[in-house]
């Protein structure tokens, strides 16, 4: 082309269109693209992958493992461990005392020793109650309005009411220490406690488990990311679907973390014990089961609701927990990995505490005991309060959380032992290490991982979220497995 030449006539010069050709062909032979107004713009041919890090510092963590209990807060679990910021004690009795209105006195903390607890409501709107401006006392009110509510709405409130006072115990107030889980307790010893790990969300559990998959929890109007805003209650509403119907399933448009994985060639798996789903999908304390199965998305499972999930052909990455088991012992772990149990091993009220622990222990035992081990980081967190007393209120982060504090636990060859760690952490915090080791600090970012959506803000970059690499000690030699009994007691 001669940009020269003196020929030509019309509005532009002939230098100008020569000008314009050259930009429009270096623009579209660099890989970048064109996003037409209101649609998600389009994904780049050529992506630009992450090269392999040396196997040093975080990046001699290979496997990532994430397990997800149901409803419980520190206090409820680790409010009496031994240097932690649990529960304020003098004399072995706590000066806490929480309001119970139902009979005009105050409930202080008190150490429960019974298998199955019932904790309290924990919506959005229960944990506003709960958390009260601060004053964290909302808890036993809480729990008795939802008992009588829920009896409210039977055929016969009063027999309800009866058989709730003889069989459901208000005891938000009850807390657990080693006589209950004791191997909790004993990962608390070897490994890293994490003493103010908040749920990301301040609301239940679908809404935490989009966080832990995505840093956002989300209602959107249509499949554009950008029509997305914030739901921390009833992020399953339907989306309209072009005709202006509601569309079958639930739809998240907005990126997950395995959008950033699955460009990077960084291999992932969510595992589901199946079963019943370990709560009620409309956050009711008592309900009908419903199923929790590989090839059924719901509440515990909501990754195949993701747009990215499905048309990257990473669905069949939902599988089910034997292929955990498998993986673990033949040393062909995937890189991140998430697990979700049943109801029964979940923990969540009235699910026995020792079935969640054995559970766990087993999860816990697999990757110890195979041949990733040395590689390995597993966290282990429970994914809301689920009712139950906690003393310390949230820091601000932005408008959508943080939550409820609940327990946090990091297992690894790597782990700093005994150590509890005092930094604020949220389950952005795990995103964050994942980015960190894997993506070379990539983050689901609408800036910069060209999907954008009308996320609020990054909430990995938030500056009170804490580093979870400062968990670790890389320059130990790596610790041997220690392996424990899933029923201690048995």
């Amino acid at each position: 082309m001669n940009c020269n030449s003196k020929s030509g006539s019309g509005f532009l010069k002939p230098g100008i269109v020569c000008i314009l050709v050259i930009l429009f062909l270096v623009v579209f032979t660099s890989g970048c693209t064109y996003a037409i107004p209101g649609q998600p713009p389009a994904v780049p041919a050529k992506w630009p992958t992450v090269p392999p890090a040396p196997d040093e510092g975080i990046h001699k963590i290979r496997h990532v493992i994430i397990i997800m209990q149901e409803n419980r807060a520190f206090d409820h679990y680790f409010g009496t461990y031994p240097g932690a910021d649990g529960l304020p004690m003098v004399n072995g009795t706590s000066p806490i005392c929480i309001r119970d209105p139902d009979n005009e006195s105050c409930i202080r903390p008190y150490h429960n020793p019974r298998d199955v607890n019932y904790g309290g409501p924990h919506g959005q709107y229960d944990a506003e109650a709960d958390i009260n401006g601060g004053k964290m006392d909302g808890f036993v009110e809480q729990a008795e309005i939802s008992m009588n509510n829920t009896c409210t709405r039977t055929a016969n409130p009063g027999e309800c009411m009866a058989a709730s006072a003889k069989n459901v115990e208000i005891d938000v107030m009850g807390y657990h220490d080693r006589r209950e889980i004791p191997n909790y307790w004993a990962y608390a010893d070897n490994f890293v406690l994490q003493d103010h790990m908040f749920e990301s969300a301040n609301s239940w559990s679908l809404p935490s488990h989009l966080f832990m998959v995505s840093g956002w929890s989300a209602i959107c109007r249509t499949s554009d990311p950008m029509s997305c805003v914030d739901a921390l209650q009833g992020p399953e509403r339907l989306i309209l679907a072009d005709n202006g119907t509601p569309t079958e399933i639930p739809e998240y448009p907005w990126t997950d973390i395995t959008y950033l994985l699955y460009r990077n060639n960084v291999s992932w798996a969510y595992y589901l014990e199946e079963g019943d789903q370990p709560d009620c999908a409309n956050d009711a304390m008592f309900c009908e089961a419903e199923p929790h199965q590989v090839a059924v998305p719901e509440i515990w499972n909501p990754l195949p609701w993701f747009d990215t999930v499905r048309k990257d052909n990473q669905v069949k990455n939902v599988q089910a927990i034997d292929r955990y088991f498998a993986a673990a012992k033949s040393g062909t772990l995937p890189n991140v990995v998430w697990l979700s149990p049943n109801q029964t091993v979940s923990e969540h009220p009235p699910a026995r505490v020792s079935d969640g622990q054995a559970w766990t222990t087993s999860i816990i035992n697999a990757a110890m005991e195979g041949p990733d081990w040395n590689s390995t980081a597993i966290f282990l967190t429970w994914d809301d309060w689920g009712g139950f007393y906690d003393h310390l209120a949230p820091p601000k982060v932005d408008r959508n959380g943080y939550g409820i504090r609940v327990p946090g636990l990091v297992i690894s060859p790597y782990a700093k032992m005994g150590y509890i760690d005092h930094q604020t952490l949220s389950f952005d915090a795990h995103l964050k290490f994942i980015e960190d080791d894997f993506l070379n600090g990539s983050r689901i970012d609408p800036a910069t991982d060209l999907r954008p959506d009308s996320r609020p803000t990054v909430r990995e970059n938030a500056p009170v979220l804490g580093d979870i690499a400062k968990d670790f000690d890389f320059s130990q030699p790596p610790r041997a497995p220690m392996i424990l009994k899933p029923y201690p007691k048995k």
